[in-house]
């Protein structure tokens, strides 16, 4: 028994020291040799551009096999990105960050996303087939790091494109390491050195640069609003995932203990960074008090009295009051509350607040785990407000309603890329519901959830008297 005992003691401790070692572990220097990494611009560019007129020949089996062998590796290192992930940015937690690692890895649809469309008749046949662009620029965020650039490498690969990456500065160690383990990965399978290319330094001077550059046709763009502006004044073709600010209606027909569980699960999944979160809450006023109890008795969640929300607003807000404090931005929510003076455990998520209408926190995206709360008089109002607060982004809208035509009247004036109904938002991007998942959600642009099929050319071949109806 004691010699038992003591085995089981000694594995606590080597568990413990093992958790300690991944919790610390630190990002690669920068001295590091990473694959597909340059220091020049136009030596990274132009490896890509080899890499892709070596790749363009490969098969689509090939092209299979190493999106499966990237796949793999994101499985496999979902642990370590997400805690590099963590530890760079300073934002966020490290096991939602793994779910994202491994739904981008195992349900971002590949080359079998690739439409192939036949006419056969009298005047022939006529084959719609795609081809790649070439070169993508992809500008990734600090908010979804290597999940974007997994969900990205998958897409653009399957259309037979080369991606030169360019990270947000505070997440560049990461991607750095996400790109050279996934270029490992492909080369070690037989792959082109150089599918995946990025520079060892970030700043926008030369991202500008890569934007106007000719020999990049294609943008994709996954970040704020002024860096989806810039791509679409440089005059070629660009996709652009811009921020939104999703209001979730809740109406007088809805559960509220469903409602405030829902809520609460997708707007503080990893502490409301993903651009698709919840971030204000508009009730009407029969289940506003419902809804405000089913908060106060879910353990994960604080329900903030008035008293405190003038110094909420104060380490929330810019000083401006225009927008996020950048300092609290992707932060646990107790390390929120203890700011104000309030000690609550990790296991707290989410914290409301019921505010007016027009306030900064329904007004403005925070992605920090704060969630204003205003009271519509009846449902056509609380189309209005949700809508303003929307503000004609067409990213993201949740409702949790028993009213099949309450849903279909709120998505009528919403008009968002993502709509999500009775569950939390994440359910859209295939965590908790059905269908493929996207970190570049082009709403701004119009290609919505973008997958392979959005990175390719469309080409028609017409073959006309060879082939005949039977």
């Amino acid at each position: 028994m004691a010699a038992q005992l003591e085995t089981e003691q000694i594995d606590t401790i080597i568990r413990r020291v093992m958790n300690r070692l991944e919790e610390q572990q630190p990002a690669l220097p920068r001295s590091y040799n990473y694959r597909g990494v340059f220091s020049d611009p136009d030596e990274a560019l132009k490896a890509a551009r080899l890499a892709q007129q070596c790749y363009a020949r490969e098969s689509m089996g090939r092209r299979k096999a190493f999106i499966k062998v990237i796949r793999e590796t994101t499985i496999n290192h979902a642990q370590q990105l997400s805690q590099l992930a963590v530890q760079e940015t300073g934002m966020g937690r490290v096991a939602d960050k793994v779910l994202k690692h491994l739904l981008v890895a195992e349900k971002t649809p590949g080359t079998e996303d690739l439409p192939a469309v036949a006419h056969l008749g009298d005047d022939g046949l006529t084959v719609e087939e795609v081809s790649p662009f070439g070169v993508i620029l992809a500008i990734t965020p600090t908010t979804n790091p290597t999940a974007t650039i997994v969900n990205n490498a998958i897409s653009m690969l399957a259309g037979g494109n080369t991606v030169f990456f360019a990270p947000h500065p505070r997440a560049l160690q990461t991607s750095l390491t996400c790109i050279d383990l996934l270029n490992e990965a492909i080369e070690n399978i037989g792959g082109p050195p150089n599918l995946l290319v990025a520079l060892d330094s970030a700043d926008l001077k030369t991202v500008d640069y890569l934007m106007k550059h000719p020999d990049i046709p294609l943008l994709c763009v996954t970040g704020g609003t002024a860096v989806v502006d810039v791509a679409l004044r440089c005059g070629k073709r660009a996709i652009g995932a811009a921020a939104g600010n999703p209001p979730v209606l809740v109406d007088d027909t809805a559960d509220p203990v469903k409602a405030a569980n829902d809520i609460i699960l997708g707007h503080s999944f990893d502490n409301n960074m993903p651009c698709t979160s919840e971030k204000e809450i508009v009730v009407t006023a029969g289940i506003a008090d419902e809804l405000l109890r089913a908060f106060r008795d879910n353990e994960k969640a604080v329900v903030l009295e008035s008293r405190f929300l003038p110094e909420l607003e104060r380490v929330a807000l810019n000083e401006k009051r225009t927008g996020p404090n950048p300092r609290m931005i992707g932060q646990n929510a107790n390390k929120i509350l203890g700011e104000l003076g309030i000690n609550v455990g990790d296991e707290v998520r989410a914290i409301i607040v019921e505010v007016e209408r027009d306030h900064p926190f329904i007004r403005h995206e925070l992605m920090m785990p704060v969630l204003g709360l205003t009271r519509a008089a009846d449902f056509d109002e609380a189309v209005d407000i949700a809508v303003e607060a929307e503000q004609g982004l067409h990213h993201s809208a949740i409702i949790h309603s028993a009213n099949v035509y309450h849903m279909s009247d709120f998505q009528r004036a919403i008009r968002t890329t993502v709509y999500v109904k009775n569950a939390p938002s994440y359910a859209a991007l295939g965590y908790g519901g059905e269908g493929p998942t996207s970190f570049t959600i082009a709403g701004r642009t119009g290609e919505g959830m973008t997958s392979a099929r959005t990175f390719v050319r469309r080409t028609r071949c017409a073959l006309v008297g060879a082939f005949g109806t039977f």
